[in-house]
C-alpha cells in the first residue's frame, strides 16, 4: 500500500497549487491514501468549512491539522461532523473535533493520527503518552501519524518512540522541508518535516516584504498569502504487508499551472 502525505496547504496559492499536481502526482506515484495537513488551508492561517472541502474535492482522503485548527469557528460543527477531518489528538478531550481516525485504503484500514508537539505549543497532555493511550486501542492495519510539533528534537524523539509500532511518523508545522527522510530500523517510516504546499517566494509562506517588516520593525504587521512560485511538498510511504514501511520518498515538485 502507498500513502501519499501533503504537507501543510498554505492560503489559496497552496490549495489551488495541490489540485492542480493531483493528476501528475497520482498517475507517477499511484497512491492508496492521500493525507493532507490543511490547517493553514484558509488565508494562509487556520482550515473552514470550505477550505476542508476544496482539498477532499481535489483527491484528500484525509486531512489532519495543528495548532491553528481553531482559528474560524465556522469549522467547529464540521470538525465533529466529517470523521475524515481531524486535529491533534492531545488537545483538551471537550474541544471540537476527534484526533484520530480510520479509512480503507489499499485492503487495508488505516488509522491516521494527528499530534502536537507539547515544546512551544499548547496542548492538554504529552503528545507521547496520548499516542500510547491510542495505540492500545487501535483497531487498524497499520498506522500514520501526523507530528504538527515546533523543534527537530521532539519530532525525532517521537519517531525513535514509535518505531516498529506505526508505519510513520511525518513532521510537519515548521513549513521548511528537513534532509532526514528514512526508515528507521524497526520498520517507520521517520521525516522531521515535510515541508509546506504554497509559495517557495516567501517565508512560511508569507509575502517576503511584510515578514521581513515584522522581524525588522518588531510592529504588528497584516500578513499575506504569497502566490508565486508554488510548490507541492510531502512524502510517499511504502506500506508492507506487516503495516510497517518499507521506504519513503521525498516528494518536491511545482505545481502545474491551474487549467
Amino acid at each position: 500500500m502507498r500513502v501519499l502525505f501533503i504537507g501543510d496547504v498554505v492560503g489559496g496559492p497552496g490549495r489551488r497549487g495541490f489540485a492542480a499536481a493531483m493528476p501528475e502526482l497520482r498517475e507517477r506515484h499511484a497512491p492508496d491514501l492521500v493525507i493532507v495537513n490543511g490547517e493553514n488551508s484558509a488565508g494562509g492561517i487556520g482550515i473552514t468549512r470550505k477550505t476542508a472541502g476544496a482539498l477532499f474535492e481535489a483527491g484528500a482522503d484525509v486531512i489532519t491539522s495543528g495548532n491553528h485548527v481553531y482559528r474560524h469557528r465556522d469549522v467547529y460543527d464540521y470538525l465533529d461532523e466529517d470523521e475524515r477531518l481531524i486535529r491533534p489528538a492531545n488537545y483538551p478531550h471537550a474541544n471540537p473535533g476527534r484526533g484520530h481516525t480510520a479509512v480503507e485504503a489499499g485492503g487495508k484500514r488505516v488509522a491516521v493520527v494527528n499530534l502536537s508537539g507539547a515544546v512551544g505549543l499548547r496542548v492538554a497532555r504529552s503528545p507521547f503518552h496520548e499516542v500510547d493511550t491510542i495505540l492500545e486501542s487501535l483497531e487498524a492495519d497499520c498506522v500514520v501519524v501526523d507530528f504538527h510539533a515546533e523543534v527537530t528534537s521532539e519530532k525525532v524523539a517521537m519517531g525513535w518512540h514509535l518505531d516498529g509500532r506505526v508505519a510513520a511518523v511525518l513532521g510537519t508545522h515548521t513549513h521548511v522541508p528537513t534532509a532526514d527522510a528514512r526508515v528507521l530500523p524497526k520498520g517507520t517510516a521517520f521525516i522531521s518535516d515535510v515541508g509546506m504546499t504554497g509559495s517557495r517566494t516567501s517565508v512560511l509562506g508569507v509575502k517576503p516584504e511584510q515578514a521581513l517588516a515584522s522581524f525588522i520593525t518588531q510592529m504588528p504587521v497584516k500578513f499575506e498569502t504569497a502566490e508565486e512560485d508554488v510548490w507541492v511538498m510531502g512524502a510517499l510511504v511504502d506500506v508492507n504487508g506487516e503495516g510497517l514501511a518499507d521506504s519513503i520518498e521525498q516528494v518536491m515538485v511545482p505545481a502545474p499551472p491551474a487549467q
